[in-house]
């Protein structure tokens, strides 16, 4: 111990003093906008408090080594910071134990809320999708709409062959919009007569969908379980780590400071 100074004891409750107060005060920052009450604020701040979980473990390491060298080197301090640094380490493991079911719980109901809107949204593409297919198999049983989507198609080719439409000539932008324009208006016109072909279009559609919700819902539920046992396990040993730092100081601490057994009286007869 002859080559530790007291400057090696101070830095080290410096930069340990320096560690716990930097995370609590990051601990507030991200708090804010403040809003407990709602899961997703929750999953986020418990996830960024978890991530950060390790730094004030280590300013607690370099305070408890600081008093260990100053007790080592016979300069022990007039203040006992050991009972403080194990009282708050025993709060920040009840902190971390409590951070795991209030996690768990809020991931779970959004997980739920997600899956709905998923299922919620694809039921809402396939009605609109259905719709319109309705709207097609009135269109081509019309035949006045025929006759319309003809001479839609005719007058689009007299414009792609003439290269001017309304008078101005087509730029390449908008003779391209004009092609597919008529390939679609040309696959609604063949589809007159063929009710098996629209019906299989829209079956492939409608199977295309629920596989696309099907795999939304499969990432959802894997990263649910991703996040849940990355914080929710990280939180687990942080207040594993925390607590047996906390409850045994504290129990060490107190079986120092009890009373020792009284020496024996000597007798004062002589023999």
């Amino acid at each position: 111990m002859n080559n530790i100074t007291p400057f090696t004891s101070l830095s080290l409750k410096l930069i340990g003093i320096i560690l716990i107060l930097s995370s609590l005060l990051d601990y507030l920052v991200l708090a804010l906008p403040f809003n407990p009450l709602e899961p997703r604020w929750q999953i986020g701040y418990i996830g960024t408090v978890v991530d950060r979980g390790i730094i004030p473990m280590v300013g607690i390491a370099f305070i408890l080594a600081a008093y260990w060298i100053d007790n080592s080197t016979g300069n022990p301090s007039a203040f006992n910071i050991n009972l403080p640094m194990f009282a708050f380490a025993s709060l920040l493991g009840l902190i971390f134990l409590l951070f795991v079911p209030v996690y768990l719980n809020n991931l779970r109901t959004i997980s739920t809320d997600a899956q709905e809107q998923i299922s919620q949204r694809a039921t809402e593409v396939e009605q609109r999708l259905q719709g319109e297919f309705d709207q097609l198999s009135e269109l081509l049983a019309n035949p006045q709409r025929i006759k319309e989507l003809d001479n839609n198609i005719q007058q689009i080719t007299q414009a792609l062959n003439s290269g001017v439409i309304q008078g101005q000539k087509l730029n390449p932008q908008q003779k391209q919009q004009l092609e597919q324009q008529k390939q679609r208006l040309e696959g609604l016109r063949n589809l007159r007569g063929k009710p098996e072909e629209m019906e299989k279009r829209l079956n492939e559609v409608q199977t295309q969908l629920r596989s696309q919700k099907l795999e939304q819902e499969k990432q959802a539920k894997t990263e649910t379980l991703k996040q849940g046992l990355r914080i929710g396990l990280s939180s687990l040993m942080l207040a594993g780590a925390y607590s047996t730092i906390g409850w045994l100081g504290l129990k060490n601490s107190m079986g120092s400071q009890a009373p020792r057994n009284r020496t024996p009286k000597r007798s004062s007869s002589k023999k």
